[in-house]
This record gives structure tokens, C-alpha cells and sequence, in this order.
């Protein structure tokens, strides 16, 4: 089997968990995949990838990603989200929506932000969370995220409601997090659904309970589709799945291209020259 899978992850359940339950019904010995974790407490889009597809979730990590998320205001957790209990900040006010609209957009653009302290960055060799856990310390350095919009969509204090579209590797506790702590009253992630990944969107996606491997399978193209696509002849799909160069004169130059045969489907990755030169680079068929 060679495909995606778009499915929507229920709250309470590990990318694991959905990964595990996909993989066994698949053919025996079928690797599973998925591009970028959602928390347990999270639910929404979660693009998995079977066979040899596995090798594209790079380029679906990249893609940019949209969630619904609720922040509770007026307090704060060790986890930013509802992992660990939540502590009041006492003498909080609450802030009105014009002041909140305010601080909103001063995180619209590239921004610094420090990753949860329960995350599973890498700390000497241990995840931070299983650190944080422990009740160690971790100190995790600040990174630029790139956050392209934020929509109020609800404001009723303690809760907001907004919609973030944003790039590979924003936290979005960090996001509320940080927020409420701009505000002066604290803030953590109380919800979160992921409503899109690139083109891969929650209407589209398939509950757990429903998903069928054959019926839900998404074509492999779908995980490269902004790339130029190159088609080959039999003889040049041959050649490819070998590992060699070929010459394709209508080819043009690219540092990435997808190779597809005849039916359209996808058969590799690969840059072409300037001379018309076609390199694999990620081959996918045998």
C-alpha cells in the first residue's frame, strides 16, 4: 500500500495510538507515518502516510497549519494545556476585547517563542517532558515561528476563542501561554483542534472508527502536489526506479521535481538540471 490518510484524530487519543490502530488494517508488514504530533488533549487533522509514502512527511511537516484554539485566561499551568491542574493568578482583571484585539495582533508575523516545558524536545538525550515530570527544571531556548493570522472568533472572560493559521514548529500552548501573560492574567490551552495541514482539511478528514484503507486512501501526489510534476515514459520510469539519471528534454530545471509515469502516479522525487539532466532523489517504486 502507497498512500495518505487523513484522519481525524479524537481527543484522548496519542498520534501513536491513531498510527497503531491505522497500521493494523493494513497488510502485514506496511509501514505507518504521520506528519507532526497532536497532543492527547488535541483532536483534528492528522495526515498519515503507508508504505514508501513515509519518506514524504517532511514535506507535509512544512506545510502551513490552522487550529481552533481556546485560551483560558486568568490562570496558568506547568504544561500550558490542561495536562496539569491550573493555578489562578489572583488579582487578575479582566481585560476587555479591545485590549485583547490589541495584544492578538502584536503576534501576527515571525515571532521568538519558548517551547512548553512539557514538549518532547530533546534535553541531553531525555524528552523535556518526562524532565518536567520528574519535577526538574527545563529550560528550553526560545525559537522564531512564523504566525501568519489570528482571528478572534469568541471573547466571554475566562475563555477566548481564536483561529490560528501558522508555520511548521508554533506551539500553540506556548502561543496561549504567552498571551496571557502579555495580558498580565496568565493563560493556558484549554482546547484545541487542528482544522487544517496544507490542503489536507478537518472536512475532509475521516474518524477513527470509520477509516477503511482502501476507500480512504489519498493519493501520494497530494504530499508533494506544490512541486513541478514531470511525467515519464515507461522506459524512463524503469531507469528512475533503478536509481539512474535520464535525459528529458521537456523537463525543466528544478531542484525538485515529482516524477510521475504514464497514470499520473507518482514514481519519485528528483532535480533536474539545467541540460535537462533528471536525478532521483527519494525513489518510491520498485
Amino acid at each position: 500500500m502507497f498512500g495518505l490518510f487523513n484522519i481525524n484524530k479524537p481527543v484522548g487519543l496519542t498520534s501513536h495510538d491513531v498510527v497503531f490502530r491505522v497500521r493494523k488494517q493494513l497488510p502485514k508488514g506496511v509501514k505507518v507515518g504521520h506528519a507532526g504530533t497532536l497532543d492527547p488533549f488535541a483532536s483534528g487533522v492528522l495526515v498519515l502516510f503507508a508504505g514508501s509514502a513515509t519518506r514524504l512527511a517532511s514535506y507535509v511537516q512544512q506545510k502551513p497549519k490552522r487550529y481552533t484554539a481556546g485560551i483560558t485566561l486568568g490562570a496558568f499551568t506547568e504544561s500550558d494545556d490542561t495536562e496539569t491542574a491550573p493555578t489562578a493568578v489572583i488579582g487578575a482583571k479582566a481585560p476587555d476585547q479591545a485590549e485583547v484585539l490589541a495584544v492578538l495582533k502584536g503576534f501576527i508575523g515571525e515571532i521568538m517563542q519558548r517551547p512548553p516545558a512539557h514538549s518532547a524536545i530533546s534535553i541531553g538525550g531525555q524528552r523535556a517532558y518526562k524532565l518536567a515530570r520528574q519535577g526538574k527544571t527545563v529550560e528550553l531556548a526560545q525559537r522564531p515561528v512564523q504566525i501568519y493570522n489570528i482571528n478572534m472568533l469568541q471573547y466571554d472572560y475566562p475563555l477566548l476563542k481564536v483561529e490560528v493559521s501558522c508555520g511548521s514548529g508554533a506551539y500553540l500552548r506556548s502561543l496561549a501561554r504567552d498571551i496571557g501573560s502579555v495580558l498580565k492574567v496568565g493563560g493556558y490551552c484549554s482546547s484545541l483542534v487542528r482544522t487544517a495541514v496544507g490542503g489536507f482539511a478537518i472536512e475532509d478528514a475521516v474518524d477513527i472508527q470509520a477509516f477503511q484503507p482502501d476507500k480512504h486512501l489519498i493519493d501520494a501526489l497530494r504530499a508533494v502536489e506544490d512541486l513541478p510534476v514531470v511525467q515519464l515514459d515507461d522506459e524512463q520510469v524503469g531507469n528512475i526506479i533503478l536509481g539512474r539519471r535520464v535525459h528529458h528534454p521537456a523537463a525543466p530545471c528544478a531542484k525538485e521535481s515529482a516524477l510521475v509515469d504514464a497514470a499520473g502516479k507518482l514514481v519519485a522525487i528528483a532535480s533536474i538540471s539545467d541540460d535537462a539532466v533528471v536525478q532521483p532523489t527519494i525513489v518510491l517504486r520498485k
